[in-house]
């Protein structure tokens, strides 16, 4: 029981620290205020990220499990992390005003290792960890929320006197990252040492034989990466609904910060929901949320308006991200809950953002936010309602066996 209690705190430190908000929050604003990057330019880069996370996500999920509960994958990450700040302001920066396919190049390597593809990482490990000491994932979650939000109540402040303050930031709360990593201490025994090793490349490659994963990747493509196209821009959006750039940034540092907030709080209450509702309809109602997101901020007008569509997301993530580990328990082999993760989930949302990104850029210039968040809006919605008869109820979850079953069918 202390042990349990002792790994909670620590893990959810881990969770809690700048490095990923202080960091990213800001990094809309940054390409166009800072560098003066179109929005075309800016969806380019979103996707160049998009592309090389896609592949390091594959090989980041498998050799997590393979690992298991060793934490040597996490003070590889948060050591990358260390040099964040450095990188954004003498490397990165000045390469995407020198060129920016030469600097989106150079900065998806280096930010997809250590921040984009690192977060599915990082929360599929502490997942395994919450099922072996019997404490909730989405309570520990909540503290990476209270962080994100902690980080942003000051970034828009901090960006208006210099952006460069927000990465050094970012690399100092690294530095504590590996020294809470140091001290994480996780008793693996031989026989989950042999679980983690016996996984083996083929039951990776035989999770794409199963239907129900493709109707998954259905989901998550047509849900999932969408908000993330919608989220690429907006703060361009919303700050120029106010009378100066430097006003619109500390008016949005501080909603993002009371968004986060609130999604902290929903973090700790989603468990509850989803056990209830059962995870299929916790993905659905978290669909039926984005779409009320979007397509309501293609129609409200002013500052106040837009507010409270964002705010929105403080309802919907929690509940997509506690759905979403739940969805693989009950229907996957929980031995490739990593695998699932961070290729089922975060990287089929890569694959929609890496083919939309630049499509979404060019609609953003040419017709405007409030038009293309209708259009971004309807599409989650119709995919919503398509994965209502797609997505297996708790009485049609099969298990490990069920999925047998269903690769000797197809093979």
């Amino acid at each position: 029981m202390k042990s349990s209690k002792v790994l909670y705190w620590k893990l959810s430190a881990y969770f809690f620290f700048f490095t990923w908000s202080s960091s990213a929050s800001l990094f809309p604003i940054w390409l166009k205020q800072e560098l003066n990057l179109s929005g075309s330019a800016t969806g380019l880069i979103f996707s160049v990220n998009a592309i090389f996370v896609l592949c390091i996500q594959p090989v980041y999920g498998y050799i997590s499990d393979k690992m298991g509960l060793k934490k040597n994958i996490l003070s590889f990450i948060s050591l990358l992390l260390v040099f964040v700040g450095p990188f954004y302001i003498y490397i990165y920066g000045p390469l995407l005003k020198y060129n920016v396919i030469l600097g989106a190049a150079v900065g998806a390597i280096y930010l997809g290792v250590s921040i984009s593809a690192s977060i599915g990482v990082i929360e599929t490990y502490v997942e395994k960890v919450s099922r072996k000491y019997s404490f909730e994932y989405g309570k520990s979650r909540m503290w990476g929320s209270l962080g994100w939000a902690s980080a942003t109540f000051f970034a828009g402040q901090l960006f208006n006197i210099n952006p460069n303050i927000n990465f050094w930031v970012a690399s100092v709360s690294a530095i504590i990252l590996v020294a809470i990593i140091i001290s994480v201490k996780i008793e693996v025994t031989n026989h989950e040492l042999a679980k983690a090793e016996s996984i083996k490349l083929k039951d990776v490659g035989q999770l794409l034989l199963l239907r129900k994963f493709w109707f998954l990747m259905m989901y998550v493509i047509g849900v999932t990466c969408v908000y993330s196209l919608y989220d690429q821009q907006f703060p361009i959006y919303y700050t120029s609904l106010f009378p100066t750039e430097s006003m619109g940034n500390q008016v949005f540092g501080y909603l993002s910060s009371f968004q986060v907030f609130l999604e902290a709080g929903m973090m700790f209450i989603a468990p509850f929901i989803v056990n209830k509702i059962g995870a299929k309809n916790g993905l659905l109602l978290a669909g039926i949320l984005m779409a009320l997101r979007i397509i309501g901020s293609g129609l409200v007008v002013g500052p106040i308006g837009i507010s409270s569509m964002k705010l929105i997301y403080a309802l919907e993530l929690p509940i997509m991200l506690i759905a979403i580990f739940k969805y693989f328990a009950a229907n996957f082999d929980t031995r490739l809950s990593s695998v699932l993760y961070l290729v089922g989930f975060q990287a089929a949302s890569q694959v929609g953002a890496s083919l939309l990104s630049p499509f979404a850029g060019k609609l953003y210039d040419m017709i405007g936010f409030r038009h293309t968040y209708l259009i971004l809006g309807m599409i989650v919605l119709c995919f919503t309602i398509i994965s209502m008869f797609t997505l297996l109820s708790p009485n049609k979850s099969k298990g490990l066996e069920g999925n047998i079953k269903d690769i000797k069918q197809v093979t």
